[in-house]
């Protein structure tokens, strides 16, 4: 008897325990505490809906507790839209909080373009931010050059609004600061003097802010604020003063090649001279040959060599001792004075 009461004990333990595993693996699958968590917040949902989302792979809580927010804040979504957008991959939190700011600063915004700008890649929560609050930004220095070669470094604070719009296809904020440092290049570029840009700021602000600078961006532009504006290098001076020396090595290369082609024809004339005198001795052996020349005649050339060599050697030496006494001459008056 007391076998079969052990027994029975052993069996109804198992069986317990077997119950306790069912009923945890379906309170797991089954998210009960989640509708009853909905149900008292005012969101009707069935549990075959939250099983259907299990076997659909999608998480009941990132649907459910997003959709109690959303009742609380008195948003009319159903469950299908927001599960449609967590299966195509979006951030159903950021939309949720997106459309309660929206409301609270009586912002026009759908759940259809909300879902659209954040399945773009943008945060639509912080373009509503941006759109309730302007945000400022701030370029990096920008240099530009007035018509009188000075240089200009400027730099400004853009302050932009998001246009909600156009958050979907428009530029960012790269594109602002793109824009706006073309504008004040063409600004100062278009001044005469760099010194009325320096008297008046301003200017810069009021040409590039009525360029229309926002049009296919996704901000709109406030106000466009120089922030620092500096003066930079010179540089005309610098410009001329790289063209005269470009000038100069021009010359100079344009005279080393006269100097050169000169040198080549003197070169090619003392060839020439060279090349006539060594032609002279065989001259002469031919005169010889032929009897056209005499040895008296040879000699009597010889002579009159030599005598035109001494003649210029003593012309020579007179020149060399007139300069000698005309730096004695030089040197007694300087020491006379």
């Amino acid at each position: 008897m007391e076998t079969f009461l052990s027994g029975n004990f052993i069996n109804f333990i198992i069986i317990a325990i077997l119950l306790l595993g069912i009923i945890s693996l379906v309170f797991r699958f089954i998210p009960v505490g989640l509708w009853v968590t909905a149900y008292f917040s005012g969101v009707r949902v069935g549990l075959f809906t939250l099983v259907g989302m299990r076997l659909r792979r999608v998480n009941p809580h990132e649907i459910i507790r997003p959709q109690i927010k959303a009742t609380k804040a008195g948003l009319d979504l159903s469950i299908d839209e927001l599960e449609a957008h967590y299966l195509a991959g979006g951030n159903i939190n950021d939309v949720i909080d997106a459309l309660i700011a929206s409301e609270r600063a009586n912002i026009a915004l759908s759940f259809e373009k909300a879902a659209a700008i954040d399945l773009a890649g943008r945060s639509v929560f912080e373009a509503v931010q941006v759109s309730v609050n302007p945000k400022v930004i701030e370029t990096p220095n920008i240099a530009a050059v007035a018509k009188n070669g000075i240089e200009i470094i400027a730099k400004a604070k853009v302050t932009v609004r998001a246009n909600i719009d156009r958050l979907v296809g428009g530029a960012g904020e790269d594109t602002i600061i793109a824009r706006v440092g073309e504008g004040i290049v063409t600004t100062v570029g278009s001044a005469d003097k760099h010194a009325a840009v320096l008297e008046n700021p301003d200017l810069i602000s009021q040409t590039v802010l009525n360029k229309g600078l926002d049009a296919g961006t996704a901000f709109e532009i406030l106000s466009i604020d120089i922030a620092d504006v500096d003066v930079g290098r010179n540089i005309g001076a610098k410009l001329q003063t790289d063209q005269a020396e470009a000038d100069k090595n021009i010359a100079q290369a344009k005279a080393e090649e006269q100097r050169a082609m000169a040198i080549a024809r003197e070169q090619e004339m003392r060839a020439k001279v060279t090349e006539a005198e060594a032609e002279v001795p065989l001259a002469i052996a031919e005169a010889f040959r032929s009897g056209n020349l005499g040895i008296m005649d040879y000699y009597n050339m010889k002579n009159v060599q030599a005598d035109s060599d001494m003649r210029k050697s003593i012309s020579r030496e007179m020149n060399d001792d007139d300069s000698n006494n005309g730096n004695q001459n030089n040197n007694r008056n300087s020491y006379r004075d």
